[in-house]
C-alpha cells in the first residue's frame, strides 16, 4: 500500500483510503482540492475496507466496487457510498509481447495474472473468465493483491497477460490493452468514514469526486 500527500499551510488534515487504480486520478484531484491536506493511501479494497473494520479510521473510503462501502454502510462504519466513476476490464500485455487477442489467452504455456477473489478486479475478472474459452482459466499463473501488482508482472515479464482496467494501462507506454469481446462495467463509490473529525471536508470531497475532471482525464467513465 501506498500513501502521498498533498496541500498545505494550516488546513485541516484529510485521510483518504482508495484503491490502487485510483492512484493517479486521485494524486491530481487531492492537488486541486481546497480547504484541508489531502494524505492519499492506496491498496486492494478489500484490504482498505478490512482495515476500517479492524479499528481505522481514514476520512474517506473510496473503492473499486459498491459492494464493499454498502457493507460497510450497513455495518455503521461508514455513511451512505456514492458512485462516482466507472471503468471497465481489459487484457494488459507488452507492446512487444507474443499476446494479440483475447483467444491466444488459452493457448498451452501462456501465464496470466488476475486478482485475488476478495479484491474487487479479482471478481470482476472471474465473471469474465467464466464467459471465456476454459483454456483461459486454466493458463492463471497468479493471484494478486491489487491492480497494481498485475500491472508489474506484466511490465517485468513474468506473465504474458493481466487482467487489469483500462485506467491502468492508458499511461503507460510499454503495455497496451486488448479489449474483451463483451463488456464488463466496473463502478466506483465513495463513503465518508463515520467518526471523522472532518465531516464537513470529507464529505465535500465526496462529492467533488462526481464529474472530477482529473478522473475524466485518467480515462474514468461517469
Amino acid at each position: 500500500m501506498g500513501a502521498a500527500g498533498c496541500g498545505g499551510g494550516d488546513e485541516p488534515r484529510l485521510t483518504v483510503s482508495a484503491a490502487s487504480s485510483l492512484k493517479t486520478a486521485f494524486t491530481e484531484h487531492a492537488e486541486t482540492f481546497d480547504g484541508a491536506k489531502v494524505r492519499l493511501s492506496f491498496g486492494g479494497s478489500d484490504q482498505l475496507a478490512a482495515q476500517i473494520r479492524a479499528g481505522a479510521r481514514p476520512d474517506v473510503f473510496a473503492a473499486a466496487n459498491t459492494e464493499l462501502p454498502r457493507q460497510l454502510h450497513a455495518e455503521g462504519l461508514v455513511e451512505a457510498p456514492v458512485r462516482f466513476a466507472s471503468n471497465r476490464l481489459v487484457v494488459a500485455v507488452r507492446d512487444d509481447g507474443g499476446v494479440r487477442a483475447v483467444a491466444e489467452l488459452a493457448e498451452p504455456g501462456t501465464k496470466i495474472a488476475v486478482g485475488s477473489p476478495s479484491v474487487p478486479v479479482g471478481s470482476y475478472t472471474r465473471g469474465a473468465l467464466r464467459r471465456l474459452d476454459p483454456g483461459v482459466a486454466a493458463n492463471v499463473a497468479s493471484e494478486e493483491p491489487d491492480v497494481s501488482s498485475i500491472v508489474a508482472r506484466v511490465r517485468a515479464g513474468a506473465v504474458d497477460a493481466g487482467f487489469v482496467y483500462a485506467t491502468d494501462v492508458r499511461p503507460l507506454e510499454e503495455l497496451r490493452a486488448i479489449e474483451l469481446p463483451f463488456r464488463t462495467r466496473v463502478e466506483y463509490a465513495a463513503a465518508v468514514v463515520r467518526g471523522t473529525k472532518n465531516t464537513r471536508e470529507a464529505r465535500r470531497f465526496v462529492r467533488g469526486l462526481r464529474g472530477a475532471k482529473a478522473l475524466r482525464d485518467a480515462g474514468f467513465g461517469p
